[in-house]
């Protein structure tokens, strides 16, 4: 109807639409003849477009493959040699072989490879930046220590609360030791228990009983004691610098920053004249090698040291100040009983492994890094960590 209305075949009456009126007496049905032409192959655009919008019509899509056979067509398949044989050379046969061709940019199988954990990355990082500012390293193959070494000597009263259980993990078998330096031991029992070199010592009763108890030991500064202890009965004196990183072992409660056994690295410097300006100086040296530039320094409190110091650095991925070590400088009380000449001063360091990796690697959690948690594809993808040299 509309299309007839369109085409002026067909009217109405004026006030009476329903009554409609012929105005041609033949119309051609050119809708007849397109889609004759349609059926025929004949395909004109505009109609096709014309019957589409009238439904008449839908385009469909069909696709047609004609195979014929090639060249290397066989009824049956042939196998390609591969590669020349022992037996091919013995028959002869090898001259009469087709071989498959090689596919050079095809991938071997994946080499199984092993991975260096992140720890062991910045561990062999920090030696190599120690050893280049000229330090030697201490030998840390004792993981049990006596409690004299490991506190007596540097100056540590028996009563402080470092050295009880809550702190301290020490053994049952063997609980103690006898192999002590009677002549040394004697010295740091009288600076204990009355002073000496200008100190007044702590006043208190000092028992070998508490000194020669077996420990596991709390920090390489137990390694450091022994080194000291050596070079002061070398004579004459010749400065020193030693460093150290090995396993201690402390009864922490364990945490996103905290192991009960994790690394400690120490570094010390032994020799005449050494101030707090000279600890400064290469803790920012040292640090600013790590690529650790952003550093705080603040005051604190050791037994074996005076004046002592906290180092602390931005952690960028906690977003806050994260301590890394501490440091300071020597006591008297704990280098003279040693033997070593007046003058001398020696300063040191202490920071843990775990904490420099963290930053460095913008890991959070310490758990992620160390301990039966640590997933292996964060060592596996991780990429190489390089310091700021």
């Amino acid at each position: 109807m509309k299309a007839a209305a369109k085409n002026r075949w067909i009217g109405f009456e004026k006030g009476n639409k329903e009554l409609v009126l012929r105005k041609v007496e033949d119309a051609k049905d050119e809708l007849q003849a397109q889609l004759k032409m349609l059926e025929n192959g004949e395909v004109c655009v505009e109609g096709v477009h014309d019957l589409k919008r009238r439904k008449l019509v839908t385009k469909e899509k069909s696709i047609w493959y004609s195979l014929q056979k090639g060249p290397e067509f066989v009824t049956k398949r042939k196998i390609l040699a591969t590669d020349v044989t022992r037996e091919h050379l013995k028959s002869g046969d090898w001259k009469d072989l087709e071989f498959k061709d090689y596919n050079y940019g095809a991938h071997g199988q994946p080499i199984a490879i092993g991975y260096v954990h992140s720890l062991l990355e910045v561990r062999e990082a920090i030696q190599n930046i120690l050893l280049e500012m000229g330090f030697s390293e201490m030998p840390t193959n004792m993981f049990v220590e006596s409690s004299f070494w490991n506190f007596d000597a540097l100056f540590q009263p028996q009563q402080h609360p470092a050295r009880d259980s809550h702190d301290t993990f020490f053994l049952r078998a063997p609980a103690t030791t006898t192999q002590l330096p009677d002549d040394y031991l004697e010295k740091v029992k009288q600076v204990h228990q009355s002073g000496g070199y200008g100190s007044k010592g702590y006043g208190y009763d000092w028992k070998r009983d508490e000194a020669e108890k077996n420990l596991l030991r709390t920090h390489t500064t137990a390694v450091s004691t022994r080194m000291l202890y050596k070079l002061a009965q070398e004579k004459p004196f010749a400065p020193k610098r030693y460093y150290s990183i090995d396993r201690v072992f402390r009864n922490e409660a364990v945490d996103r920053t905290h192991l009960a056994e994790f690394h400690h690295i120490e570094g010390l410097i032994c020799d005449y004249g050494l101030t707090l300006g000279d600890l400064i100086g290469v803790l920012e040296d040292f640090f600013s090698r790590l690529g650790m530039s952003k550093l705080r320094f603040k005051p604190a409190y050791n037994p074996y040291t005076e004046p002592s110091m906290e180092v602390f650095s931005y952690h960028e991925g906690l977003k806050k100040w994260v301590e890394i070590g501490n440091s300071g400088m020597f006591r008297p009380e704990m280098l003279l009983p040693m033997g070593l000449p007046e003058g001398v001063n020696v300063i040191a360091w202490g920071l843990s492994l775990e904490r420099p990796t963290m930053i460095l690697y913008g890991i959070d959690n310490i758990r992620d890094l160390f301990g039966p948690k640590v997933d292996f594809n964060l060592i596996k993808n991780s990429p190489i960590c390089r310091l700021g040299l």
